[in-house]
């Protein structure tokens, strides 16, 4: 168990929390603060207890420079319209100089300050030691509550916990209890639901798993290497060269393990990648040479929500099809579907499954959907995250 905000007592200290509010922007305008709303109840659990606020983040890849279309300066209005209360933000192409030192020390129990983007600085990515101390004098404890950076080893995510003690935030833990139980201890039948493009990407996912799960279900783009590894046609569908042995291995692999592991039956081909192309439902066996698969079919469909009826734990990862075409998102909308209404813990692994899940409207009706694409799926895979590594245990 790592400790929390709530195992420290919090007056007369300063927090430097990690957030991630990491936002598409239009201008200076938020078109999305699902990220934001996210890190509120952890702000407001240290405001309610008396700490002084330091928050830090990146955004986009200014890649080490100061990029005024970069700058958290939008975050900082919108935090304060979602507090309640003034966010103070210094404007600071070094990210730390002797203004914002001063602006912190200033800092009373119960303010925020926001500071600049982290990359704007090179020895942010870089995890340089002389720019986490820089960032670490500026509080006393780190909380670090930013899970969907976690798997990057940075100044501002793991190199500060060298010189004050870290603790994680509400976001962070409530993603530790989810994902943990959900891959070290779930309800059974436990199912995996992995979608998505490249095979390669998503093997040591896929291989770490044939170890816990009962079903495992292939679907999306990279079904059609699994295709081709088995002999198919599969026209001009998506194909993952580098991943072709490897799906032949992750099938035999699956037989020893004794896992139920399914692959699509029937899926809807297109003449082109384009929302209003002519499409058909082909068998597996049967995808023209001319068409390309873009989702699940009808039979598909009723297969994989009968076996998922029956899981008490669901952990899903990647689309069906291309869900942001209308035309070709029948499979993923059914899936969320069958998630949504079905008895299990249901655990969305980030990314465009969430993206799915809430263009459905379906969000609230999931367990809990990973703020960490890239996170997720290397916690997926067993890997230690530094920047959980770095939280201190209970």
């Amino acid at each position: 168990m790592k400790k929390t905000i709530k195992d420290v007592n919090w007056t007369g200290k300063t927090a430097v929390m990690r957030c991630d509010f990491n936002v598409p922007l239009d201008g200076d305008k938020i078109t999305d603060d699902t990220r934001i709303i996210a890190s509120l109840p952890s702000i407001e659990y240290l405001i309610e207890n008396g700490a002084a606020i330091v928050l830090m983040s990146h955004l986009g890849r200014p890649k080490g420079e100061a990029k005024p279309e970069f700058s958290l300066a939008p975050v900082a209005k919108r935090l304060s319209e979602c507090l309640g209360k003034e966010v103070k933000f210094v404007a600071c192409d070094e990210v730390v100089n002797d203004e914002v030192r001063s602006a912190a020390k200033a800092l009373k129990g119960g303010e925020v300050m926001l500071i600049e983007n982290v990359r704007y600085r090179a020895e942010e990515e870089k995890n340089d030691s002389a720019f986490s101390k820089e960032l670490s004098e500026l509080g006393d404890i780190f909380v670090q509550d930013a899970f969907g950076t976690s798997h990057r080893a940075h100044a501002s995510t793991t190199g500060i916990a060298d010189y004050i003690p870290a603790v994680s935030g509400f976001l962070i833990e409530k993603e530790l209890k989810f994902l943990g139980e959900a891959v070290n201890n779930p309800k059974r039948p436990f199912a995996a639901v992995m979608g998505g493009a490249k095979v390669k990407d998503k093997i040591p996912v896929i291989t770490n798993l044939l170890d816990k799960v009962d079903i495992l279900i292939i679907g999306g783009g990279m079904a059609y290497t699994f295709f081709k590894s088995q002999g198919y046609s599969i026209g001009n569908s998506l194909l993952d060269e580098e991943g072709l042995e490897l799906a032949g291995d992750i099938l035999k692999l699956a037989e020893e393990k004794g896992v139920k592991f399914m692959l699509p039956v029937d899926v809807v081909a297109a003449d082109e990648f384009a929302n209003d192309s002519p499409h058909d439902v082909y068998p597996v066996d049967s995808i023209p040479d001319n068409r390309m698969g873009l989702d699940i079919g009808p039979k598909t469909i009723e297969l994989f929500t009968e076996a998922l009826k029956s899981a008490k734990t669901i952990v899903w990862n990647g689309p069906m099809g291309v869900f942001e075409m209308d035309t070709f998102a029948v499979g993923t909308k059914a899936i969320a579907e069958c998630l949504a209404e079905c008895d299990a813990t249901t655990v969305i692994g980030g990314g465009d499954s969430a993206a799915a899940v809430t263009k459905f409207g379906l969000a609230d009706k999931m367990t809990h959907i990973s703020t960490g694409g890239g996170a997720s799926l290397e916690f997926l895979e067993g890997i230690e995250l530094p920047g959980i590594s770095v939280i201190e245990d209970k």
